[in-house]
């Protein structure tokens, strides 16, 4: 076998599967999927449809697929099929990932010719972390009725800019400009403004740098915004945080089980969360905005906690960098409404991906970006500005590293539960140092948030119902 020969206690290839290359005559070698498996070789299949019917596409997973150049190959506005079908049609073959193999399928099949240009090819054998490694001669002959073009966008191609702060001015400016010619050429009457920050959030702000203030100015602030109030009433009574007796008023659910720091951040989050309405399109397989802010939250909030002292920063910030890590995915449905859509296609149809990738191909810039240069926008702690514009980095070490880390290794760990959405990443030892962390002190850290699971979301559905 080669590149990574399976072990013999792994999983491996479906029989319904080994029964239909045995059939075809198809020669293959078993291979453990991993980190340093060339891209280019990894054969990335997804099923498309439109009123038309269904169409597998197969692409390289070096590559970005351009729903739009498809449109103008095909002359069909086509998008991921439901996940419930989806669901329902690998289910009929026991299988738990769609394969890139043609004969599977009854549909129709385009692939991007880069694929054959590889000696061999590894397909996704319908098992987690078993590839099927294929002679591209061997694979070509499965496509002799499937039909080959070019309209995959390569990632070389595609810049996304994680680390390069002093540039974002300029690209949301460009990306603002191209936006709105487009907008002007396409009539549309909307107009593009930041919404002005909540009263209530800037009173909680100011709240947050007073040094003097106490639990009768929170408890204050909270009260003036019923919703708000009701908010953290409702949290504290939640059997998550186990209050004794019952939570009779604001002051009494800070007092007695919250404490100042997190209604500070609980209620900060809310009041910005209310400020930008969620989107009613989402990407399919994502996780509820909320539910993901919730989830990413209470793990960095065990992360800091599990930190050596002398290295913790601020703990309520860090969950409050948690709880808005991706606010910037708010404001791109806010900034860029008919875009927006466009942007969700484009992340079912390339799981293989971090979203950086598909908003800087589309828009130039990424949600990191704007959401960074929005909270200095409403003058946010830098802290916090750091922590969104750097999480996806995992080699950040500059000023406030330890918030972008936490957020990275935050979102890193619930992705390799299944939370979140994109690619599963590596975990670099590096990271862990930075933050004073060992690997199994981490993962113990996600595993008890998850014990809670139950909780979390119906901490999270009363974020959504606000």
């Amino acid at each position: 076998m080669t590149e990574a020969a399976l072990a013999p206690a792994t999983p491996h290839t479906p029989s319904v599967i080994r029964m239909l290359l045995d059939k075809l005559g198809i020669a293959y070698e078993e291979v453990l999927d991993h980190h340093g498996l060339n891209p280019a070789r990894k054969v990335q299949a997804v099923l498309l449809d439109d009123a038309v019917g269904s169409l597998m596409v197969l692409f390289p997973q070096s590559q970005l697929l351009d729903l739009n150049r498809l449109t103008e190959l095909t002359g069909r506005r086509l998008t991921a099929v439901s996940t419930e079908r989806l669901v329902k049609m690998l289910g009929k073959h026991n299988l738990s990932l769609l394969p890139g193999l043609p004969a599977l399928t009854s549909s129709p099949c385009l692939y991007d010719e880069s694929l054959l240009r590889e000696p061999k090819v590894l397909v996704n054998s319908g098992e987690p972390e078993v590839l099927l490694e294929i002679s591209s001669e061997a694979f070509k002959s499965m496509l002799s009725k499937a039909s080959a073009a070019n309209f995959g966008e390569p990632l070389s191609s595609i810049r996304p800019n994680l680390d390069r702060p002093d540039d974002d001015r300029e690209e949301i400016t460009q990306a603002v400009q191209a936006f709105t010619a487009r907008r002007i050429q396409q009539r549309l009457e909307a107009t593009i403004e930041i919404p002005p920050l909540a009263e209530t959030a800037q009173k909680i702000i100011k709240l947050r740098v007073d040094p003097n203030a106490t639990i009768d100015d929170i408890t204050g602030v909270v009260e003036t915004d019923p919703a708000l109030a009701a908010q953290v009433v409702s949290w504290a009574a939640s059997p998550y945080y186990a209050s004794p007796g019952k939570i009779r008023s604001v002051e009494d659910a800070i007092v007695r089980v919250l404490g100042f720091d997190l209604v500070i951040n609980l209620a900060l989050g809310l009041a910005l969360g209310k400020t930008l309405s969620l989107p009613k399109d989402r990407p399919q397989h994502s996780t509820p905005y909320w539910q993901q802010s919730i989830y990413t939250a209470a793990v960095i909030e065990g992360l800091t906690r599990a930190m050596p002292r002398a290295q913790r920063p601020e703990a309520g910030l860090t969950y409050l960098a948690g709880l808005l890590h991706n606010f910037g995915y708010l404001l791109l449905a806010h900034v860029f409404p008919p875009h927006f859509s466009l942007i969700c296609r484009h992340l079912e149809v390339n799981p293989h991906l971090c979203h950086s990738y598909i908003e800087q191909h589309l828009l130039g810039i990424s949600r990191e970006q704007i959401g960074s240069w929005l909270m200095r926008f409403w003058d946010m702690p830098e802290e916090l500005a750091t922590a969104l514009r750097f999480q996806h980095d995992p080699n950040y070490d500059g000023a406030f590293a330890e918030y972008p880390n936490l957020v990275c290794l935050s979102v890193r760990l619930l992705r390799s539960h299944g939370i979140g959405s994109g690619p599963d990443e590596d975990i670099p030892d590096a990271l862990l140092e930075r933050l004073g962390l060992s690997r199994e002190k981490a993962n113990d850290v996600v595993s008890k948030v998850l014990e809670a699971e139950v909780l979390l979301r119906e901490l999270a559905s009363q974020f959504s119902q606000s």
